[in-house]
């Protein structure tokens, strides 16, 4: 694999943070499936639970092999740690399809849109384990798929506040665009542009929320 000596730090960093949200994303999983209303939903949110321990773990394989100095040294994103605490107060209040909002369809959205963006890197270097890296984007696709039916489910049978919704929506997504602009020098150390990761997002959000 073609990783520059000055690149392997940075791109470490980038997984690390990727493998804080995997990890948040276990733990809402499976927070979610017992808010779940019925067994199909709780299925396939403790399965995404086992997936995304197993993408954290991938991660942390990564980071070990880039760069072992930097394996635990996370980024300080104190969006991520406010995102965090607006996810598990709405798990404590019940309001699972905020949950849903929060998490499938927004935070996965973002690791979607970041994959994506890793990937095409990591084919110009001819990376290995292009399978394993496949599963873990399908994976990350069928999370963020389930995310967008539940919530637009919802709102077709009038089950939801569309604009609390909404505003919900602005209100997480300001972080998410907090996280990606305070990794903006590490962007920029491998000559990405930061605030097109942070626009990436919006690609792959359901065209009623937009505010």
């Amino acid at each position: 694999m073609l990783v520059h000596p000055g690149e392997r730090a940075p791109i470490a960093r980038l997984l690390t943070f990727l493998e804080c949200g995997e990890r948040l994303a276990n733990d809402c999983a499976r927070a979610q499936a017992s808010l779940a209303p019925d067994r199909g939903m709780r299925r396939f949110l403790m399965g995404q639970a086992r997936q995304e321990a197993m993408h954290a773990v991938v991660f942390q394989g990564a980071i070990a092999w880039l760069a072992p100095r930097h394996l635990g040294d996370a980024p300080f994103l104190p969006a991520l740690e406010q995102y965090r605490g607006m996810l598990q107060e709405a798990l404590r209040q019940g309001e699972f399809l905020e949950t849903v909002l929060a998490e499938q369809v927004i935070l996965e959205g973002l690791g979607e849109a970041i994959l994506n963006r890793i990937e095409q890197g990591l084919v110009k270097r001819n990376a290995p384990f292009e399978r394993l890296r496949r599963i873990l984007i399908h994976q990350e696709e069928a999370h963020h798929g389930f995310g967008c039916r539940i919530v637009e489910r919802a709102v077709a049978a009038q089950e939801v506040d569309l604009v609390r919704l909404r505003q919900r929506a602005q209100e997480y997504l300001a972080l998410t665009d907090g996280m990606v602009l305070t990794l903006s020098d590490l962007f920029e150390s491998i000559a990405e542009n930061p605030t097109a990761w942070a626009s990436d997002v919006r690609q792959f959000l359901p065209a009623w929320l937009a505010p």
